[in-house]
C-alpha cells in the first residue's frame, strides 16, 4: 500500500495500457454526450474531428481506470480537491491503445491535517502512435504512513 511517502516529487508511475473499444465509445455517447461525432460514422466523418472519436469525458474515465489500475487502489488516497486543467490534445479513436505516465510535480504534507499529505500530479495519455491526446493536472490525498491504519 504506497502512502503520501511513496509519491515524491519526481516519481513516474506508467498507465495503461488500455484498448479503445468502439461498443464502449457508442455505449458511454448515448448514455453521457451524444453529439452526432460521438454516435455516428457518417457524421463524424463531416465533423472536425474527421472520423467517430471518444467523448473527452469518456477519456477522462477511461484515464481513470488506468490510475486505478497503476496506482490508486494501492494507495492510502482519500480523494481529490479537484482539477486543475484538463486538455484533449487529439481525437481518441475505437481501436486506439492508451498510455501514458502519472508523475509528481509537487508533494507537501497538509498544514491542517498532519496525518495527510497532498501531491500535484499530471498525467499525459498517448495513443499507439505516441500522440498525446489527454494532459491533466490535479491534486490528490493521501494519507501519511503514520495517518495509514490497516
Amino acid at each position: 500500500m504506497r502512502t503520501f511517502e511513496d509519491f515524491a516529487v519526481g516519481t513516474t508511475l506508467p498507465l495503461g495500457p488500455y484498448a479503445v473499444e468502439r461498443d464502449a465509445v457508442l455505449e458511454f455517447a448515448a448514455e453521457f454526450d451524444p453529439q452526432p461525432f460521438h454516435l455516428d460514422d457518417e457524421a463524424a466523418d463531416a465533423s472536425m474531428l474527421g472520423g467517430l472519436s471518444a467523448s473527452g469525458w469518456h477519456t477522462c474515465a477511461m484515464m481513470m481506470r488506468m490510475m486505478c489500475d497503476a496506482f490508486v487502489l494501492d494507495s492510502s488516497s482519500q480523494g481529490s480537491p479537484g482539477v486543475e486543467f484538463v486538455k484533449w490534445m487529439r481525437p481518441v479513436r475505437p481501436g486506439d491503445v492508451l498510455s501514458g505516465e502519472a508523475r509528481v510535480l509537487e508533494a507537501r504534507p497538509s498544514r491542517s491535517r498532519p496525518h495527510l499529505g497532498l501531491c500535484k500530479i499530471r498525467n499525459t495519455v498517448r495513443n499507439e502512435r505516441d500522440e498525446t491526446v489527454l494532459v491533466c493536472e490535479y491534486s490528490v490525498m493521501l494519507l501519511t504512513r503514520e495517518g495509514f491504519v490497516r
